[in-house]
């Protein structure tokens, strides 16, 4: 918002008491700008980071229940010498911060920002060395360095002279609302919901685009673009959206590009395929790591060579599907956990139909072969059903929000997606696809993320969410007006990931071989050496090697690339 000179950060007030610096964007700022203007306010930019500085000088902290954005952002008072942190609802933007004896205190984007202004750079080894904490850590203060923590989502931070005081100012269970009684009436709530939350995301001063994927929530997205770009005159919105980017990964179970052709052949727009080639990028994939930070199940290769194409075609924004899966039951484990609140035979079925249809009939990317409904009952679902429900029921006791009453409340689908959502899968993706898209300076806007979708998400029951044998079924049913049939009501399920098996078997065997016979590698103290060398030529050596094999083998060698990329980097 705002390319000129007027928009440049540090930005100061008027009377030069304040200053903010500011990552992320307040899409709702215009109508927060004719607020204050009303109370006497004066703006010499148009951009947004003036109207959340002013915002600030009105309400105080308050003024971060008026914001409908994604954020992380410091306003210093040079009057009180106190400085303001706040980070968004739902951590969609980064905030880190280092105290550095009694005296000093820095905060920034990155942790590599960070790290050479500390004295000893410690890895957190119960983080990276653990890959089963691997999504569980981004919604806690706890970082992959020792003496370095984050701000949690949803928290505000003041630092001055006595020290510093944290505050929670969002929690979601504060704000459950009464939906409307019907599911007619709940898919129409949504349906308006989702276009103003992509109305409000269209609004920018440089070109918009969206990752397609062909799968539901990101074509919902882009079909949503397509009707408001021809229904609405915002002022501010912009309709040079008709940018597409569809990542291609040809002869693996991942490619789902046919299904991304029939969204924009549907809408009569250009697409771009980006095809993922690992062999043009492995050469940058320390590189890679020490942009990416953290520690995760998959590569950054696919995520990171997509929205880096983004860039080279000139689109800046992207408006992306996120979070759908976590808040409306998308996976297939949510189906397993939903089955506990059924209550009638017709439930059932709508539930084991919504599970088996979303494997491939093909047999590739799945965690079981099946096909057909009877087939899960007879072979699965008596063995298997209780041995889910049971380890459901324990995972949501752990949920930190256990305590509280209203979640208490909630079926045990929706306890699973609150901690899907807001303490595990959820804020780690948030984290990183804000990595994946910086590297190339790309800003992900996400509409399901707007916490009025989020707030009503939470509220809904499961059947609202597994409603006739369909997963997410109030967005396929509020959304397919103006989207291919087909595509609204596809069921399989791919997303967007590495197709870490034939990488490993085939363009990348030499790249993992060679890593074996490394020294640093057999000397690496943040891994098992042997037992990851053993896992990585079981994936290249095995023929039916599975999915969850190289993921397993990939994570498990992680901490070391994580070594050699970020850590040592990071002491040098």
């Amino acid at each position: 918002m705002d390319l000129s000179s007027n928009g440049i950060q540090p930005m100061a007030d008027s009377s030069d008491r304040y200053r903010i610096v500011f990552n992320g964007e307040i899409y709702n700022f215009i109508e927060i700008r004719k607020e204050l203007v009303e109370k006497g306010y004066s703006f010499v930019s148009e951009s947004d980071s003036e109207v959340l500085l002013n915002a600030y000088i009105e309400w105080g902290p308050d003024c971060q229940d008026k914001f409908n954005g994604m954020w992380a952002f410091a306003i210093y008072d040079r009057q009180k010498k106190e400085l303001f942190l706040s980070r968004d609802r739902f951590g969609v933007k980064p905030l880190y911060y280092i105290f550095l004896g009694q005296n000093a205190f820095a905060f920034a984007s990155e942790m590599k920002a960070l790290t050479p202004l500390m004295e000893d750079v410690r890895v957190n080894r119960r983080l990276v060395c653990d890959p089963g904490r691997i999504v569980y850590y981004e919604s806690t203060e706890e970082c992959v360095f020792e003496g370095m923590y984050r701000l949690c989502a949803g928290h505000c931070m003041f630092v001055d002279h006595e020290g510093h005081r944290i505050k929670r100012w969002w929690n979601t269970l504060d704000h459950l609302m009464s939906v409307p009684k019907t599911y007619e009436e709940q898919t129409e709530y949504m349906r308006q919901l989702f276009l103003d939350a992509c109305k409000l995301r269209m609004r920018s001063d440089v070109t918009i685009g969206t990752a397609l994927s062909g799968g539901l929530d990101s074509s919902a997205t882009i079909c949503a673009m397509s009707y408001l770009a021809g229904h609405e005159s915002d002022v501010r919105m912009n309709h040079d959206w008709q940018h597409a980017y569809v990542a291609t990964f040809p002869g693996t179970t991942m490619d789902e590009s046919a299904y991304a052709k029939q969204v924009t052949d549907y809408l009569g727009i250009p697409a771009t395929f980006t095809e993922i080639d690992p062999i043009k990028a492995v050469d940058r994939l320390d590189d890679m790591i020490y942009l990416f930070e953290d520690v995760y199940l998959t590569s950054p290769v696919p995520m990171m060579l997509l929205y880096e194409s983004l860039r080279k075609d000139g689109t800046y924004v992207t408006i992306d599907g996120h979070g759908a899966d976590e808040l409306f039951g998308g996976y297939t484990f949510d189906f397993i956990n939903a089955l506990r609140d059924a209550k009638t035979k017709e439930e059932k079925d709508w539930i084991l139909t919504a599970y088996v249809e979303s494997f491939p009939k093909d047999g590739s990317n799945m965690a079981l072969a099946s096909t057909s409904a009877s087939s899960v009952y007879r072979t699965y679902w008596k063995r298997r059903l209780k041995d889910f429900i049971r380890r459901g029921e324990e995972d949501y006791k752990k949920v930190r929000a256990a305590g509280d009453e209203r979640y208490r409340r909630m079926d045990t689908l929706n306890k699973i997606l609150y901690a899907s959502s807001h303490e595990t899968i959820l804020p780690t993706l948030l984290r990183n696809y804000d990595r994946y898209s910086m590297a190339s300076s790309i800003e992900i806007r996400m509409p399901f993320m707007d916490y009025r979708i989020v707030t009503f998400a939470m509220s809904l029951n499961f059947r609202s969410k597994i409603h006739g044998g369909f997963s997410k079924s109030i967005i396929r049913d509020a959304m397919a007006p103006y989207m291919p049939k087909e595509i609204a009501y596809r069921r399989t399920k791919i997303g967007f990931n590495t197709p870490i098996v034939e990488w490993m078997k085939g363009p990348l065997k030499q790249y993992f071989t060679d890593i074996l016979d490394a020294q640093d590698f057999i000397n690496c103290d943040l891994i098992d050496a042997g037992k990851v060398r053993s896992q990585i030529l079981g994936v290249i050596n095995d023929p039916q090697a599975t999915f969850a094999m190289g993921e397993k083998a990939w994570s498990d060698l992680y901490p070391y690339l994580w070594e050699r990329a970020v850590l040592k980097r990071a002491k040098g």
